[in-house]
Parts: C-alpha cells; structure tokens; sequence
C-alpha cells in the first residue's frame, strides 16, 4: 500500500529525531522506493537514521556464551547444550535477530546504495550523496560481518529483491567473498565519510565516521586473521595486515585518545565528543525530561544477568604486572575484599566490592547476594545510583573505543612476526596500562618473569575490554573455546560474610561452583560455527546446514 508524500515524510521526521532510538519496524519497501521520496538531504538522512536502529543495545549480556560470566541460570551457547532453532526469533539476545535482522539492516543499506543517486537531481552535492551512501556501505559491512562471525559463508545479496527474487534461492558464498564484500564497503566508508572534526558537534555526534570505518575494519580483519590462523584456512597474513594497517591509521589519524578515567568510561562523564576514545556510540535519551529511549543496564546487571567468574576475575594482574600465580604480592583472600587487594584497578571499576555507592533500598554495596550473583562477584558496569533509582539510564553505549585499536594493532603485530617491539608496546598496550597505573609491559619484563607474550597481550586484552561482549568471539577466533568452556564454572571463595541464606556447591578448596564440567560440552567439529534456522533451510533448498547441525 502506498502512502502519501506527507504521511511519509511525518515517519521519516520521527526517524530523523529518534536517531539511534528504540526499536523502529523497518519502512515498506513501496515507501522508500517512492520516487517523490529521494528529493533532499533530509530524505538521505531520514532514510540512513533507520540503519541506526540496528546498532547493538545495552546491557552486554553475551559474555554468558563465554567463561567471563554466567547468569542466574545456565547458558546452552556456553554450555553446549543449544540446539538447531526454527528460528533466531526462539532465542533473540537483546531483540535481535541473529540470523534475520542482519539481512534486514542489509535490505535497507542496499535500498539507500541504490537510490542515493536520485537525490542529485534536487541539486545535492554529490559529496553529501557520498556521505549517505557511505553509511549505508558501513552498516552493510556491519550486518554481513554479524552473519559470518556466527555462521561463516552465507548467501550475499548486494541489492534490493523482491520476494519472489530468484537470487533468494542461491546457497552461500564463501567466508572469504564475504569478507571482500565488507572490506571494500568500508574502505569506500573511510575514504568519503567525514572525520570525528567535521561532524556537527550539536546535531551530528553519533553519526558514523571515516576512523569508525578504518577502526571496524581493524575488528574484522584481526578477527578473520586469527580465525584464519587457528584454525588453518585461508589466508590469515593478509587479514592480519589489514588488521595492522587499519588500526595504524586509526593511531596516526590523531582524532582519538584515551579517557582519563577507565571507570567513568560507563558513567555520564565519558559522553559526547569531548571524549575522544569514543569512536561508534549508541546513543540514548538526555534526561527524565528527554527520555526518546533509555536502557536498564545496571538493573539488569544488578540482579545477574551476566555475574563475573573466577576465570576473568584472576585474570587481572597484581599492581607489579604479574599474574596472581607469580606475584610475590598475591595472599590467598580471607574475605571478599581482600579480593580487591593489590589488583589492577580495572577490577575496582568492574567488580563490586564493599564500600561502593550501589542501590536506593541498599546505598552502601556490601558483600554479593548469592541468590542472584550466583559466583560471589557482582558487576559493576553502567553502576549509578540516581538512574537506579529512576528504573532508567540514558548512558550512552560506547560500541567501539580507542583502547580496542590500541589493542587490535599490538595483538595483529605479535600475530604477523611472533614478536613486538617495546616501541609498539608503548604506542598500544601501555598507553593503557598507564591510565590504569600499572607497570609497562616490556619484552625484558616478560623474559625476566617467564612470562609469554601472547596471552599477556591476549589477557591485556580480557581485562580492558571485560563484561563488554568481546570474550566468546575471542576464544572462538584463537580455538581455545574448546578447552575453555568445558570447564567447571567457578566463582569466588564462599566466605563466611556471605551469610547462610544460600549454599552454593563448592569444590574442596570452598570455591562456589555454579556449573558442573560434567553438565559442559563443546564439539570442535561443529560449536565453532553456528546453525542456520531451519525455517530458512526450508525456504531455500540450497542454503546448506553447517556441518554436524
């Protein structure tokens, strides 16, 4: 059914004024395709608006498919015990399709690659067409990367069908043409959209940029590298170049830094342009008084939806740099804060411990409640009293941020030589270390120590980035998942201070369990990619099953 010029253009204002708002059922095909439609840049814009629905929502609970945290209840991804869905619709994570939804963000990406050009006709610059037209190439790159992560080759659709398309019926690419496809859509990102300087700060901050590009490019070529590498396929120096080169020019481009404060990364403090570090945000609402859209991180968090485990929690160094197996300054705890004791502070900003401001009914945090922090460590993130209190938070989702790239170039160069200078250290890793005031990580203090560097780059990499999503695709992409996971999920010593209310098992030496190994399975010939639903399998007979789904 067609509507009416000013029917549509009434949706696409509230599109244009709920940019990175709540979810937005996606336009039919007949309005956008309106050749009254494409006439300005505010049609470009509208219709670009809708891609930013599809950027993921707070709170980040998929660190449960990993060993890094659990839940109030078991998880079959990190369990092994899922099964071939219908539908991705069985099992939604945040409200999002894993399967559909990226074909829809792709949908409409192609839709605006096609009918950008129209708008030339209105007189707009062909620079602002460009700029439209890159988003679209952006969020493309990002739709099919979501699919290959999950599932490997999938079918690759570059413009818009119809229903009854025969292209719909064709079987999967391969992992490599699809990731041709998503490099090229982001090198025409980064070399037409607009740098970090040149949006508006008022009207445009969020909006995708030309180093957002290069540092998602970073993200999928060090994933596709090291998959490649660990798992013998393909071609993984020339994913972990681009990798290296990418994040490289994210660093020399000079528009990002780090934040001062690693703990108010997740608090009100870090929003808006002034901090740099912030490179792909998920915006949402202001205030009370401007409330388009709001998340319940910390409510979520709060009551267990993704609980800490002792895996990640002892993987934070000792304030010397060593590992808790090495210090001389590690003690065996007696209660649970001396957890905390001479941690790197990232702990204190990710855990809970006693003393911290927590809730309206509970102002003083004081020891994990094991009825829903099921391993005695409680997360921290997106923790503030007032949005508690409010049952809302307008915090914004920092989705990709400077120490990432930092991160991504220091892990892409030890991967392509086996080594890494100290200079290259300096440039990435310890610029991170010194915002949270740890020592250097040097080749000497690793050879000193007996140390290897690759899992202190790897662990470097687990603390910065912890309870933020990144941890499953990681022991995914070095495979490691399979001797990670089928483990016993363990949580923090039971202390006496954690009352009798609940017992939890505990193993002999009075560590909580939560999860038994017997009950934790991961098949290697099979769990490293995921099923297609069979609902798509049925709708078309060449889209083949991964192997042993």
């Amino acid at each position: 059914m067609k509507l009416n010029n000013k029917i549509i253009r009434i949706l696409l204002l509230v599109s244009v004024l709920s940019l990175s708002a709540c979810d937005v059922d996606r336009m039919p095909e007949t309005q956008l395709s309106d050749d009254s439609f494409w006439a300005s840049e505010n049609d470009l814009k509208a219709a670009s608006n809708y891609l930013y629905t599809f950027l993921p929502k707070l709170p980040v609970t998929t660190d449960v498919w990993s060993d890094d945290a659990i839940g109030t209840t078991p998880n079959n991804i990190s369990d092994g015990s899922r099964i071939t869905p219908a539908t991705y619709e069985d099992y939604p994570i945040n409200d999002y399709n894993d399967y559909n939804d990226p074909y829809k963000l792709i949908r409409a990406a192609n839709n605006i690659i096609e009918k950008a050009p129209r708008v030339v006709k209105a007189g707009v610059d062909q620079q602002i067409i460009d700029w439209y037209i890159a988003e679209a190439r952006f969020f493309r790159a990002w739709g099919y990367f979501s699919l290959v992560q999950r599932f490997g080759g999938v079918p690759l659709i570059l413009k818009t069908l119809a229903e009854d398309a025969p292209e719909l019926q064709e079987g999967k690419a391969s992992r490599e043409e699809v990731l041709n496809v998503i490099y090229e859509d982001l090198d025409f990102a980064a070399e037409n959209l607009r740098g970090p300087d040149d949006l508006e700060p008022d009207t445009d901050y969020g909006r995708i940029t030309n180093t957002a590009a290069l540092a998602f490019k970073s993200r999928v070529a060090l994933f596709e590298g090291t998959r490649a590498k660990y798992h013998s396929y393909g071609d993984p120096e020339r994913h972990l170049t681009l990798a290296r080169e990418a994040a490289k020019a994210v660093i020399e481009s000079n528009k990002h830094d780090l934040f001062a404060s690693y703990f108010d990364l997740y608090q009100y403090e870090s929003e808006g342009r002034q901090n740099k570090e912030n490179i792909l945000v998920r915006k949402y609402g202001q205030s009370l008084g401007n409330s388009i859209v709001y998340h319940n991180a910390q409510r979520n968090l709060e009551t267990g939806a993704a609980n800490p485990t002792k895996f990640l929690a002892d993987s934070y160094l000792m304030t010397d740099g060593l590992p808790i197996s090495k210090s001389p300054m590690y003690e065996e705890p007696t209660n649970t804060e001396e957890v905390f004791k001479n941690r790197d502070p990232r702990m204190d900003a990710t855990f809970f411990k006693k003393g911290d401001p927590y809730i309206q009914t509970i102002p003083v945090f004081n020891v994990p409640v094991l009825s829903f922090h099921k391993t005695g460590y409680a997360n921290r993130r997106y923790a503030n009293m007032e949005d508690w209190n409010n049952s809302r938070s307008y915090i914004d989702y920092a989705i990709i941020r400077y120490a990432e790239i930092l991160l991504n170039y220091a892990e892409a160069v030890y991967e392509l030589d086996g080594a890494i200078s100290d200079s290259d250290l300096d440039i990435s890793i310890n610029r991170i270390r010194s915002r949270a005031s740890m020592p250097d990580l040097t080749n000497t203090f690793v050879s000193t120590n007996g140390l290897d560097m690759l899992q202190e780059i790897r662990r470097e990499r687990r603390v910065e980035l912890a309870l933020e999503g990144f941890r499953y695709w990681d022991i995914i992409r070095w495979k490691i998942a399979e001797d990670v996971l089928p483990q016993d999920i363990l949580g923090n010593v039971f202390f006496d201070e954690f009352g009798t209310e609940v017992i939890p098992e505990v193993n002999e030496d009075n560590i909580i369990v939560v999860q038994k190994k017997s009950t934790r399975t991961f098949d290697p010939s099979r769990d490293y990619l995921w099923p297609f639903p069979t609902d798509e399998l049925a709708l078309n007979p060449n889209l083949e099953q991964n192997p042993g789904w």
